[in-house]
């Protein structure tokens, strides 16, 4: 009976919702699985380092994967996935916050797709490759529309560089959450071209699993500073690494 009168809640949360659509914020974050062979890291398990499997990848799937933690959140209720929606991406979830008017994509790419999911996170964040998600009588805009855009996993930049369209093609805010092996080092060069203002990203080694970001989204779903909010990511990585908050906060920064 409880469970049933959530969901019923849920979804005269979502009809309520639906009806102001152009009010809504979205957030796109684009998954790159942990694949043992097919990026440069140190291996893990084999399932969990199957880059083709998610429904056993460690950034997916796994207990702080981003499937699996934000779809046992309270604050955030599962809408829908989908199998494949491109050949690179695996699979596909939509969620809802549970008390505004938020939503989240996720995308899980295919681990030997890195390079591809690293331009499209890249080119997302200069407001290209708008992504249209219908959902019962409503759509959502994802992309390069989205007002938060995070990229999760290993940081291809160490091994390769990128090409695209990193030129961004409207004055739109955008902000960025990058969770990967010292992504302010490898990422800004493109972070200066697409103009997205870097919320959270790394200075050193770290594992970019799902508390991290949902901390972080926390704080912006509620319109905190960007300082706030870079201290609820250095909060959470203590809360679960146990590294310490001052290395947590020497770790995880804010701004160019």
């Amino acid at each position: 009976m409880k469970n049933i009168l959530f969901i019923l809640i849920a979804f005269i949360s979502f009809f309520s919702y639906s009806q102001t659509v152009s009010e809504n914020k979205t957030i796109h974050v684009f998954v790159a699985l942990c694949d043992n062979v097919n990026q440069g890291i140190v291996p893990v398990s084999a399932s969990l380092g199957n880059g083709q499997s998610p429904n056993t990848n460690l950034y997916w799937s796994a207990l702080y994967g981003v499937k699996t933690y934000f779809k046992r959140s309270e604050d955030w209720i599962l809408l829908s996935t989908e199998k494949n929606p491109k050949t690179y991406i695996l699979e596909r979830a939509l969620y809802m916050h549970s008390s505004s008017n938020t939503f989240l994509l996720a995308d899980a790419y295919d681990g030997k797709y890195i390079k591809q999911t690293t331009i499209d996170f890249l080119e997302a964040t200069a407001g290209r490759n708008s992504i249209v998600i219908p959902y019962m009588d409503s759509v959502f805009n994802f992309g390069g529309d989205s007002q938060l855009l995070a990229y999760i996993g290993h940081d291809g930049l160490m091994e390769f560089d990128v090409k695209g369209d990193f030129e961004p093609i409207n004055d739109k805010a955008r902000d960025a959450i990058i969770l990967a092996c010292i992504s302010k080092d490898y990422f800004k060069p493109y972070i200066q071209k697409t103009k997205v203002n870097p919320l959270v990203w790394s200075t050193g080694l770290m594992s970019p699993e799902a508390y991290t970001l949902k901390w972080a989204i926390d704080g912006w779903i509620l319109n905190e500073s960007d300082s706030e909010i870079r201290e609820r990511a250095a909060q959470s990585y203590h809360y679960y690494q146990k590294c310490g908050i001052r290395g947590a906060r020497n770790l995880l920064v804010t701004g160019s």
